[in-house]
């Protein structure tokens, strides 16, 4: 470890251990150390899906409601595979670190993150302590249900889709809505998205304005990480939060760890990190 980030690991150890309230705010870059594909170019993203390189298809191409009137099989085959790869994926040890950390504090933890994964949930936080600002994978919603929307938990409903490992095309029969039996689509916020449903989401952002309120005169630190500015949802949580509370900013990002003045940036992957911060807080 470089001097410059030890001394960095050193002071956000010290910021942890005399935190009152947490705040976790994550991106895609949390999940790569749980083997987790974080989609950041078309290399990547490529790579994990092959048969959508082929058709020169780009993740922000295939993250569109489009594809559900398109073409069925293949938006299920995307998120069919993605829905299967998450529910069996593993969360990586820093995930059990932050909800330590969390639950020796005074007020407690929250976790506001862009993924759509639920490894959060799976890891053990608290399900009312979560904002998934982009949505979930496990919960669906009906393509056409438009005037009575409704979201529905899809491992509660039963769901399971079968993707052809070749073709990444989804085999029939697809997700369907329970109420009225037309096709179901995941309750994600995709690009170009006017159909989101967006009450559970806003439900939980109203719990988390209700959890800042409470710790507005406590010391909060914001521990961020693999949040980047592609889609600076997170990023613009964090310094909203700590201009409006005064909290401390820890950012870990190998790629853009910069933060604002008077914050601490450590250009790093997530569970080494988390690890040695937690190594300097067991030494006190």
């Amino acid at each position: 470890m470089s001097p410059p980030l030890q001394a960095a690991v050193a002071e956000a150890a010290s910021a942890i251990a005399a935190a009152e309230a947490i705040l976790v705010a994550t991106g895609a870059g949390m999940g790569v150390d749980s083997g987790l594909p974080d989609f950041r170019g078309n290399a990547g993203f490529w790579r994990a899906y092959p048969p959508l390189e082929r058709l020169g298809i780009s993740f922000s191409q295939m993250a569109n409601p489009a594809w559900f009137a398109r073409d069925a099989e293949l938006a299920w085959g995307f998120y069919g595979h993605r829905l299967n790869l998450y529910r069996a994926t593993r969360p990586h040890a820093g995930f059990a670190l932050l909800r330590r950390w969390s639950e020796r504090t005074r007020h407690g933890g929250f976790v506001f993150t862009s993924n759509v994964d639920g490894q959060h949930q799976q890891a053990g936080f608290r399900a009312d302590r979560i904002v998934e600002c982009h949505g979930s994978i496990h919960h669906l919603q009906c393509t056409d249900c438009v005037q009575t929307p409704r979201i529905w938990d899809a491992e509660e409903a039963g769901v399971e889709v079968v993707v052809d490992p070749e073709s990444f095309r989804a085999e029939p029969p697809l997700p369907a809505c329970p109420r009225c039996g037309s096709l179901a689509r995941p309750n994600i916020l995709m690009f170009g998205d006017w159909d989101f449903i967006p009450t559970r989401t806003a439900e939980q952002e109203q719990r988390f304005e209700r959890w800042l309120d409470s710790v507005h005169s406590s010391r909060l630190v914001i521990v961020e990480i693999g949040a980047g500015s592609a889609v600076p949802t997170v990023r613009m949580t964090s310094e909203r939060v700590v201009r409006v509370l005064g909290g401390r900013l820890i950012r870990i990002n190998p790629r853009e760890p910069e933060v604002p003045a008077g914050q601490i940036g450590l250009a790093a992957p997530a569970l080494r990190t988390l690890q040695q911060i937690d190594e300097r807080l067991d030494k006190g």
